[in-house]
């Protein structure tokens, strides 16, 4: 049997409004942010790549290791590409 969920029953707290299903995406992200946001993307994976390497799970660090870089050059990209003003 197949269900529609109409309300989520979970409402988010705080600025991830994106986190429940149904939520509305958070489109006009400024280019820092979206510099900062991919910068950690890329340290949560390499942070996930540690923790399966400490598992004796090499495939899946061996993935997540080098899934780290694409965010890095992401974000670098965004930032020689955009202007970047420097901070105060």
């Amino acid at each position: 049997m197949f269900m529609t969920v109409s309300h989520p029953a979970i409402q988010p707290i705080g600025p991830d409004a994106v986190a429940v299903p149904g939520a509305p995406r958070i489109h006009d992200l400024t280019p820092r942010a979206l510099h900062a946001r991919l910068l950690d993307n890329a340290a949560a994976r390499r942070r996930r790549a540690i923790e399966r390497r400490q598992a004796r799970r090499a495939e899946d660090a061996a993935y997540w290791l080098h899934a780290a870089p694409v965010a890095v050059r992401k974000a670098q990209d965004i930032r020689c590409g955009s202007s970047f003003a420097p901070l105060p």
